[in-house]
């Protein structure tokens, strides 16, 4: 059985589930739309996980940690796990994961992950939290993967402010892995690139290096369904399924990716792998601003 947490306020309601702390539902009350996608299978059976302690995939579905390899999957596990639900307030939702015997034969560290999904006014905050509690340096990513209901994929717009360019890197079909030697530029107008029915031909666009802190999904006609706002995002990847002109897009603050194409080395090497000490911790957040 799905246990659901719930805020809300006058604006916005917001539901979040034990399973894999993941936000499932903000529904605005002003227009009378669910703003998250809805997981319809047909598509994309997710609305929003969390990607820890990997984002993506590594490379042949294996990663080496001290001359071992470890079997890993697409996006870690946290997603696919059943969370704490700690507390919760008029304004937050608090859940956490600790490691244990089962995480520990795919991921031999020890970790305490905790989320807290905060509602005030139109923003919806996601902050986490991960702390080494062991012995022995840990390393991780984390990353968010929310998708969002549009009417229609192509003719979307997707707005990054006042910036003219973007290089944008492709995941390589054939090893999986990201093709950092063959950057695409991408010019904007204004700031605007327009979603076509090709755009997700190459799988994900994926934004290196902090280019993107902000961006924000149009309707066609110029309506704002929702911003994203990833001050510490190291990488912001934008998805839609593959040939699908699926009826959603997913905005996606990351901090650490999937392997560049041919890595196979340790995990301390892999592409912005992130590090704690012992007794260390690490906080970041995203929002979600609906309707700006």
């Amino acid at each position: 059985m799905v246990h659901m947490r719930i805020i809300e306020n006058e604006q916005l309601k917001v539901c979040v589930s034990d399973h894999g702390a993941e936000l499932c539902s903000i529904y605005n009350k002003k227009t009378e739309r669910e703003v998250i996608w809805t997981a319809d299978p047909a598509y994309w059976n997710r609305h929003a996980p969390v990607l820890f302690p990997f984002v993506g995939k590594v490379t042949g579905g294996f990663y080496t940690y001290e001359g071992r390899k470890y079997p890993m999957g697409q996006h870690g596990f946290a997603r696919d796990r059943e969370f704490l639900f700690v507390d919760s307030g008029d304004t937050f939702i608090r859940h956490r994961l600790a490691a244990d015997e089962e995480s520990r034969k795919v991921y031999p560290f020890d970790f305490e992950l905790e989320i807290v999904h905060k509602l005030e006014g139109n923003c919806v905050t996601v902050e986490w939290k991960v702390f080494n509690p062991g012995k022995k340096k840990m390393y991780f990513s984390i990353g968010g993967h929310p998708g969002f209901c549009i009417d229609e994929n192509a003719g979307s717009r997707l707005v990054f402010g006042e910036q003219e360019t973007l290089s944008r890197v492709a995941i390589d079909p054939k090893t999986e892995g990201v093709d950092v030697e063959h950057p695409e530029i991408i010019a904007l107008q204004q700031g605007v690139y327009q979603v076509e029915p090709d755009t997700f031909d190459k799988d994900a666009l994926i934004f290196d290096h902090g280019q993107v802190k902000q961006v924000s999904l149009e309707k066609a006609d110029g309506t704002r369904l929702v911003t994203l706002r990833c001050p510490d995002a190291l990488s912001v990847g934008i998805w839609s399924p593959v040939g699908k002109q699926a009826p959603f897009i997913c905005l996606e603050p990351w901090i650490g990716r999937c392997d560049n194409s041919g890595f196979t080395g340790e995990l301390k090497d892999k592409f912005d792998v992130q590090s704690l000490e012992p007794g260390e911790s690490f906080r970041t957040a995203y929002d979600l601003l609906i309707g700006e």
